[in-house]
């Protein structure tokens, strides 16, 4: 291992677990260990659990574990060595220098990056240049100034085939490579063409200010030909559903606030009219990542979608999202139907001020909704109505909230305000009950589990859970190690994720390693981390491990025997057709 256990022991020791992970999840104490929702899904029910004991965490919903590194380079997609030095860095710890590691995937990062940073100064250029006039008039005919468009990078992708093909392969870049970036294609017929083509280019940067993405927009006139956005794929540094556009902007601006959009062409309409606190998906419903990104960066997210059927559907989407998130949620309808680019240029900033401050809670949004196509005059009306209040009303676990809207509506309506309460309460029971029962089923019957992982296991169930139960017993007691050396030879387990698992731990207790978490980081992915993880802190070796450890050791091998024995008998079947075969044939020819 390129860098010294003692220092990745002493970066975990200055980035402990619970108070690392405590800035991102809001975790709650059970017993000895803390719970929270899961960073890496959308959940409702926390699932995700940190095991303060062996500086490691694991979600029983999606199967994520790991230590403090993988933690945050999941978080923030970075490999295991640039986790550790990112985490080094945080804490004032010097690595060495000492390139001795694989850096292979690094490198192509790196590559990626480059090719990014030149596209997009290759689409400025192009935009700011004689041939780009079409493309800069289209900016600033939506109102945009020169200084905006510099500001966001914003470029053009010239009407050719391979402009930006020709142009990289100057600087010294391979086909291959373009092609990982994601800004290179290639036809069934193996020819090679530049994606984006006479589209307006904006491109994506994350939050340490690397180009990651592009989102190219056809001109109006070409939308039908070939779409309206093409946009960059997953590549090495880029997955649309964890990043956001304007957030390399929004993240210095946004202690207060952050106003989600939907468009691109909002984000840099509003930020030029001085609203710095915006961002917007990318191309993508709202995604789970999404949110974790600004829990990280503000107190209240307001949402500011389209007003149109769509809009309002991503609205309560990304609402029922934030839920359980400890950020305060408003909504803005803007008037009129309009988008929040051309409500601004037609009212102004101040206009647009007043409709930030005017917003509804999450609450009163939901309340408004569901009053949709009820004929609030009729008294049937007015009680279907009330009775989907009710549901919005209990959904809030503030009792003072509950309070409030409660008696808005009983004055408002002209009904009970117990009655009311009382439907509210009986609501509340029933849905705390059903969560119970969501919580029961998790523990029960997790969303994930080890055979999605190790698919071996559904078909070697007996052999693959001494298999679990033998590195369980090793990592809570390295010390029975010289029993599982001499009686258990790596080659002899019988499923891959379980031998690949076994392999990396006997090599550690080989060289006197404390089996934790950071043992395995570097060669095994978050999901496979995570049945470590659910091992080491499991049941499997509470209770006389010693004998548990042979026990399991006994069975693993008779399973091995038995595999090895059914492909002998396969191998003598074919044996003995292949001598039947010449038999028969010799017997021909003597005829």
């Amino acid at each position: 291992m390129a860098i010294p256990e003692d220092i990745i022991n002493e970066i975990k020791y200055r980035n402990e677990i619970e108070a690392t992970i405590s800035q991102y999840v809001n975790l709650k104490r059970r017993g000895k260990n803390l719970v929270g929702l899961c960073p890496f899904h959308s959940e409702k029910t926390p699932s995700f659990t940190v095991y303060p004991e062996t500086a490691s965490y694991y979600c029983f919903g999606c199967g994520a574990g790991g230590d403090v590194f993988t933690f945050i380079g999941t978080l923030e997609n970075l490999d295991y060595i640039e986790s550790v030095k990112l985490l080094a860095e945080r804490s004032g710890i010097s690595l060495p220098e000492d390139n001795s590691y694989d850096n292979t995937f690094q490198k192509v990062k790196n590559t990626v990056y480059d090719i990014n940073r030149e596209a997009a100064k290759f689409f400025h250029s192009y935009l700011m240049s004689a041939e780009g006039k079409w493309a800069l008039n289209y900016y600033l005919n939506r109102g945009l100034s020169i200084q905006t468009i510099k500001h966001f990078g914003l470029g053009a992708a010239p009407d050719s085939w391979d402009s930006l093909i020709n142009h990289l392969k100057s600087k010294g870049y391979s086909i291959a490579d373009m092609i990982t970036a994601n800004v290179v294609g290639k036809s069934s017929k193996g020819s090679y063409y530049d994606r984006f083509r006479k589209r307006m280019m904006f491109p994506i940067i994350n939050i340490r200010g690397n180009v990651v993405a592009f989102s190219g927009r056809a001109l109006p006139e070409d939308e039908k030909k070939g779409g309206k956005y093409v946009n960059t794929s997953d590549t090495p540094v880029y997955k649309k559903s964890e990043n956001l556009f304007g957030i390399n902007f929004a993240k210095n601006a946004c202690a207060e606030r952050i106003i989600l959009v939907e468009g691109n062409m909002d984000v840099v309409s509003l930020h030029q009219a001085g609203f710095s606190n915006v961002v917007a998906p990318l191309g993508t419903a709202f995604t789970s990542e999404q949110v974790n990104l600004l829990a990280r960066y503000t107190k209240e997210i307001v949402l500011m979608l389209d007003a149109d059927a769509a809009g309002q559907k991503a609205i309560r989407r990304a609402s029922q999202m934030l839920e359980n998130t400890g950020l305060s949620v408003r909504v803005v309808i803007v008037p009129d139907g309009k988008d929040p680019d051309e409500y601004i240029k037609k009212n102004g900033a101040d206009r647009f001020r007043a409709l930030i401050e005017g917003a509804v809670s999450d609450i009163e949004y939901k309340l408004l909704m569901a009053s949709e196509g009820i004929d609030l005059n009729a008294d049937d009306g007015k009680l279907k109505y009330l009775s989907k209040a009710a549901e919005v009303i209990a959904s809030s676990d503030d009792v003072m909230t509950r309070d409030v809207y409660i008696g808005r509506l009983s004055d408002k309506y002209g009904v009970s305000r117990t009655a009311l309460a009382s439907k509210v309460e009986e609501l509340r029971k029933k849905q705390k009950r059903a969560l119970q029962k969501q919580e029961i089923n998790n523990i029960l019957r997790p969303k994930f589990s080890s055979d999605d992982i190790n698919p071996d296991k559904k078909r070697y169930k007996r052999a693959a859970n001494a298999e679990e139960t033998v590195i369980a017993v090793l990592l809570q007691h390295p010390d029975f190690y010289n029993i599982a050396k001499e009686k258990l030879p790596v080659d002899k387990m019988v499923t891959g994720l379980n031998r690949r698992i076994y392999e990396i731990l006997c090599e550690a207790l080989e060289l006197k390693r404390n089996p934790d978490i950071s043992v395995f980081a570097e060669k095994l992915i978050p999901a496979e981390l995570g049945v470590v993880v659910s091992l080491q802190n499991g049941e499997k070796a509470s209770e006389n491990a010693k004998q548990v450890l042979k026990d399991s050791i006994e069975v693993i091998l008779e399973e091995r025997k038995q595999l090895d024995r059914a492909d002998n008998n396969d191998a003598t079947v074919e044996d003995w057709a292949s001598n039947l075969k010449e038999i028969i044939e010799k017997k021909a020819k003597g005829k």
